[in-house]
């Protein structure tokens, strides 16, 4: 190979830049690794020591407010009207993946996107309770609002003051409340082993280093069947 070809060409060289393509704004790489080194603190923190973990909740529900806003009004491959799909669309993609068909997208493949919606959606729950689990009186005020029973009530105890130290109390309190943020912390780690394997296949399918493209922001560009 001679330093022409693309593949060759060394990453960051002027020669490479000319034969790629800006795909990923900073906005959007800032977030992707901001979400990354959140999310890994507040788990590593959890329940060890509280003020980082919260802090790193604040900063995940942040980032992921940002990205929220900057799927509506952001650059092209940002837009999330860029790139979700439909139900149909997406297992249509998915069964191309499992026969080894699947297109090349320059932006985010329906299978990803399905999973950018799920990995916002679990991120918002978890950085919501969260948020409701560091004042009791958040819990009782949401349960109040939202006209939620408590499980207390259920023996007949308690009563509806109680419901934020008892039910819906800190994290150290325990209580229902608890187990769902800790449910959805769980689920999250599964959704990033998936990701992490689906950009890993993407990336050897293809041929193309996506978390490098994650950092530079530029990928091959689009071929003859690619969509662009």
């Amino acid at each position: 190979m001679t330093i022409n070809d693309p593949v060759a060409a060394t990453p960051g060289s002027p020669d490479a830049a000319a034969r790629s393509v800006r795909v990923w704004d900073p906005l959007v790489r800032v977030f992707h690794w901001g979400l990354v080194g959140a999310f890994a603190i507040a788990w590593l923190t959890a329940e060890e020591i509280q003020p980082v973990h919260e802090f790193a909740g604040y900063a995940v529900a942040a980032l992921v407010g940002l990205r929220i806003l900057w799927g509506l009004v952001g650059s092209r491959y940002a837009r999330f009207a860029g790139f979700i799909r439909g139900p149909v669309q997406t297992l249509s993609y998915i069964g191309d993946m499992a026969r080894f068909k699947e297109r090349r997208y320059l932006g985010h493949n329906p299978a990803g996107a399905a999973m950018i919606v799920a990995l916002l959606v679990t991120l918002s729950g978890t950085a919501f309770t969260g948020w409701l689990l560091e004042k009791p009186d958040r819990a009782a005020a949401a349960a109040q609002q939202l006209q939620i029973v408590a499980p207390a009530f259920a023996d007949g105890g308690g009563n509806r003051a109680e419901v934020g130290t008892r039910g819906y109390g800190h994290a150290k309190t325990g209580g229902p409340l608890k187990e769902v943020h800790e449910t959805l912390a769980n689920l999250m780690l599964v959704l990033v082993a998936v990701h992490v394997g689906g950009v890993a296949l993407a990336s050897f399918r293809h041929k193309e280093n996506l978390p490098r493209a994650m950092i530079t922001g530029r990928k091959r560009p689009p071929a003859p069947g690619d969509v662009a």
